[in-house]
């Protein structure tokens, strides 16, 4: 599996397998005193990862359900009649799938996923930025794109990646991937990472966006408490989506001993109130 897609989670070899994650975390860390994987916080990865960037396919089956319980917690982040910017990937296109549902949305983006996701939302207007196609990503790269982003000002910027940690950031393999990322970034006045548990402590090659520049850090709850802390410590909000079928009604998360209240996928909070920023 971890062949296949190039990670995956222990919840999801223990579902495969059909054994406890004790067993499954107890078997990662033979294997990776074999050389055969890296172990990660809730998961593994094939060895050498951070120069290794996987394919889309790939990227599409890993975490699926923490993508789509991170976006519909992150669209919670978007109002009618904003202007955003979003980044390529798989759980930025979950988000485009939620953003189809806002009216008065414009949406500038450099991923053709995003792009066809909203081709057909009524009253969301959607901002291509052209420059040359990266057919693994999907993804529009170059000087192209960049200088199409470089008069831009939107509010928030939604990006992705394939690492986050405290010390360093957002990351990614692949340079031209992290070039117009960073372009992205620049254009919006406050930086939404969406991120599931098996990148975060994760480090690649290139930077994307540094920890300070970080407004919203949106990820799933088995995501490392202490990589969290750190982010928390520096002034990065954390918003943890929980999935569906373990979601507690009133749950709350502590960082750093600061309470963050649970929002529901429709943006309020358990008592109620409506948690928009």
């Amino acid at each position: 599996m971890v062949r296949a897609n190039g990670a995956v989670s222990l919840r999801e070899l223990a579902r495969v397998v059909q054994t406890s994650e004790v067993t499954v975390r107890r078997d990662v860390r033979a294997l990776e005193a074999e050389g055969l994987l890296d172990r990660r916080h809730g998961g593994a990865v094939l060895p050498g990862g951070l120069a290794r960037e996987p394919s889309y396919s790939q990227k599409t089956h890993l975490a699926a359900a923490e993508k789509a319980a991170i976006a519909d917690l992150a669209v919670s982040l978007v109002d009618e009649g904003d202007a955003v910017v979003v980044g390529a990937g798989t759980t930025t296109q979950e988000l485009a799938r939620r953003l189809a549902r806002i009216p008065g949305l414009t949406v500038v983006t450099n991923s053709l996923l995003v792009a066809q996701v909203l081709a057909h939302a009524n009253r969301v207007e959607v901002v291509m930025t052209g420059g040359t196609l990266r057919g693994s990503s999907y993804a529009l790269v170059g000087s192209g794109a960049e200088q199409a982003l470089s008069g831009l000002r939107v509010r928030r910027a939604f990006v992705s990646g394939n690492g986050l940690t405290a010390e360093r950031g957002l990351s990614t393999p692949n340079m031209l991937s992290a070039s117009v990322d960073r372009a992205l970034v620049q254009a919006a006045h406050e930086v939404v990472v969406m991120v599931d548990h098996t990148k975060i402590g994760v480090d690649t090659m290139f930077q994307t966006v540094a920890s300070e520049r970080i407004t919203h850090l949106v990820t799933d709850e088995d995501a490392p408490s202490a990589e969290l802390s750190a982010l928390a410590e520096i002034g990065v909000q954390i918003h943890t989506a929980h999935l569906p079928q373990r979601a507690v009604p009133g749950a709350r998360t502590e960082i750093n001993g600061d309470r963050l209240l649970g929002v529901d996928h429709a943006g309020a909070g358990p008592d109620g109130r409506d948690r928009r920023l």
